[in-house]
């Protein structure tokens, strides 16, 4: 694990305690250098996010992680549920490549 998607991962966890994370970095689906940690996609279950709208949700992850969104984050994913979202959820959708990027 890179040191943006540890620091990334160590932040979640200790904040929001999920029962279900997974980050994945996605920037070698973009424009992007080989090791570059530009771009992810955060799959975050939590009991936090009980009656807290989509909005609030993805509120309370853009706060934890404001100095790397602000310092080499270019993209963001964010899929949030509570445990009986996640666990009535079949899949999460694949992200689409950048349109810079070649197969």
């Amino acid at each position: 694990m890179n040191t943006l998607e540890k620091t990334i991962s160590e932040k979640i966890n200790s904040s929001l305690v999920p029962f279900h994370f997974e980050v994945i970095n996605e920037s070698h689906m973009h424009s992007s250098s080989i090791n570059a940690e530009s771009h992810f996609k955060l799959i975050v279950v939590s009991s936090l996010f009980d009656k807290k709208n989509m909005l609030q949700r993805h509120r309370m992850i853009y706060d934890l992680l404001a100095y790397e969104l602000s310092n080499g984050v270019h993209a963001l994913s964010i899929h949030t549920y509570t445990k009986s979202e996640w666990q009535e959820k079949s899949e999460i959708n694949s992200s689409p490549l950048c349109v810079n990027k070649k197969i």
